[in-house]
């Protein structure tokens, strides 16, 4: 089941199952999400949570009970209810059950607002925690962008000129080793070799926002002021990129495994509202 909302400038589709958003359309019918094609990857702008990237193991510890979670959490894979709808906005939410308890041991409702403001898409995320004591958890989006020129036509621009330094992935796991993105006149030039090693993991940025430009020229700006880290992805040979605002991320190999300690954990206190937001904008 599908949700669509519009205003004069754009129209954004949006799926019950993981309240995932699969199109974002301008009034010339132009794409700007990636379309899903599973010979690269299935998916369109999957939410993470209760986690982001992979446990040491797929398991996580909650006062000695062992858990199990596989990449990025279950959020994803679930059917939210539609409880909210205007003509350019809509509200979904994902509440705990028996089926989440047995992964997460902890009451929650996830809600995902989706709005749409001249050319901007706002996506929302609020998490309250129904539960008696602190939930740990993380949250991040996975928005792919489609970039339907060459790759190579294709650069980046942060807000702000800074040593773009992330973290390499090893076997799906953060690694100790940093590298830092090359840049020139403040431009990272998009090339497959910068994704060999997986995703972009940047813990910490200075920047706000980023912007994609196609042959120089602005193409979207996603802008994540609310979130501290971030994650950037495509495959090799993929017509998108993915640009992914995090709280959390993988476990590190030396990873205690509990929930509680794990490094860019959110804790949320019983009966508390976290809330953050971020936007693609079309330039």
């Amino acid at each position: 089941m599908n949700t669509i909302i519009s205003n004069s400038i754009l129209k954004a589709s949006i799926n019950h199952a993981g309240a995932e958003l699969f199109s974002l359309k301008n009034n010339q019918e132009k794409e700007f999400i990636w379309e899903g094609n599973p010979n690269f990857w299935g998916k369109h702008s999957p939410i993470l949570f209760p986690i982001v990237g992979t446990l040491k193991n797929n398991t996580y510890t909650i006062d000695q009970k062992e858990y199990q979670l596989s990449r990025h959490g279950f959020a994803r894979d679930m059917e939210f209810e539609l409880i909210e709808k205007t003509e350019n906005s809509a509200v979904f939410s994902l509440e705990s059950n028996a089926e989440t308890l047995k992964k997460y041991p902890f009451e929650f409702e996830l809600q995902l607002i989706y709005s749409l403001e001249k050319t901007s898409l706002n996506i929302e995320y609020i998490v309250i925690n129904k539960s008696d004591r602190k939930m740990p958890f993380s949250i991040g989006a996975h928005p792919a962008i489609a970039l339907p020129e060459n790759f190579e036509n294709y650069s980046f621009k942060f807000e702000k000129e800074e040593v773009l330094k992330f973290n390499l992935l090893e076997n799906d796991l953060i690694s100790n080793k940093t590298e830092v993105l090359k840049t020139s006149e403040n431009l990272v030039r998009l090339n497959y070799k910068l994704f060999e090693n997986d995703a972009l993991v940047f813990k910490t940025l200075e920047s706000n926002s980023l912007t994609i430009l196609e042959n120089e020229k602005p193409y979207i700006e996603v802008d994540f002021e609310d979130f501290p880290s971030l994650g950037i992805w495509t495959k090799d040979q993929a017509p998108f990129v993915c640009i992914e605002p995090w709280f959390g991320y993988s476990d590190t190999a030396n990873n205690s495994g509990d929930l509680y300690q794990k490094e860019g954990i959110v804790l949320l206190d019983a009966d508390q509202i976290f809330h953050s937001k971020f936007s693609i904008k079309i330039l």
